[in-house]
């Protein structure tokens, strides 16, 4: 389904995303999970990438397990350091929902990166967003991976100049990567400033209405999609209404 319009898509991102946020059960998260990995693979979106991405964030999720523990009161104790309870049921409990709801959401969010940039701009201006919101959004996404890359470059170099970090005490290194954040923003900035000049060029806002080569047409399997989604999302929502 890589082929559907932007907004259904969007439409697709906002019910899961939303049932993270609003379910607290923790077997109707497993199920939006499910739903969203199913989603994610339905529209052409691939699982390894998800995987990579979510790995990327396991020792958070690690932290979030032991702060949720830690700051939740009642529950059986799992473990106790001199009566100080450091892991209980309920508070490890509470933990997994809130990792559900961590990999609900990057799972969903996946689904856009199945749209080129241009198809999702031209969907949220078709939606009547003003496309200098549209515009910044995207252009915003783009440049998280140039973040990425920069800091990647940057300690690539560190590496070669044969510097370990993994090696050099925690205080040490805080102190080390404070020292790249500045050249690696300065980099950034630059780059943004040679967007911004490139705009400027192209006449960026010159008029105040835009003409787009192409427009979206929704089809019939988009506002059945739609449909569907809509109808999981109250399906599910009276489901955890029940429980409750």
């Amino acid at each position: 389904m890589s082929y559907l319009d932007p907004r259904t898509k969007l439409v697709m991102v906002l019910t899961v995303s939303s049932l993270a946020v609003l379910i607290t059960n923790l077997y109707l998260l497993i199920l939006v999970q499910i739903i969203a990995v199913a989603t994610v693979t339905a529209a052409g979106g691939s699982i390894l990438d998800m995987l990579k991405k979510l790995k990327k964030f396991l020792l958070i999720f690690v932290v979030i397990v032991f702060v949720q523990s830690i700051f939740t009161k009642g529950g059986q104790p799992l473990w106790q350091v001199m009566n100080f309870t450091i892991i209980s049921d309920l508070g490890l409990f509470r933990g997994l929902q809130m990792i559900l709801r961590f990999f609900i959401i990057i799972s969903s969010a996946s689904i856009m990166t199945t749209s080129t940039p241009r198809e999702i701009i031209q969907g949220l201006v078709q939606c009547k967003i003003p496309y200098e919101m549209a515009f910044m959004v995207t252009i915003a996404i783009r440049f998280l991976p140039i973040l990425r890359d920069e800091a990647n470059d940057i300690l690539t170099a560190i590496q070669l100049r044969g510097i370990n970090l993994r090696q050099i005490p925690l205080l040490k290194r805080l102190k080390t990567y404070s020292y790249l954040l500045m050249p690696m923003i300065t980099s950034v900035l630059l780059k943004a400033q040679e967007l911004s000049i490139a705009m400027e060029l192209r006449a960026f806002r010159a008029y105040p209405q835009r003409t787009s080569l192409r427009v979206l047409k929704m089809q019939r399997l988009d506002y059945l999609v739609m449909a569907v989604c809509i109808l999981v999302f109250l399906i599910i929502m009276v489901l955890a209404l029940k429980i409750k």
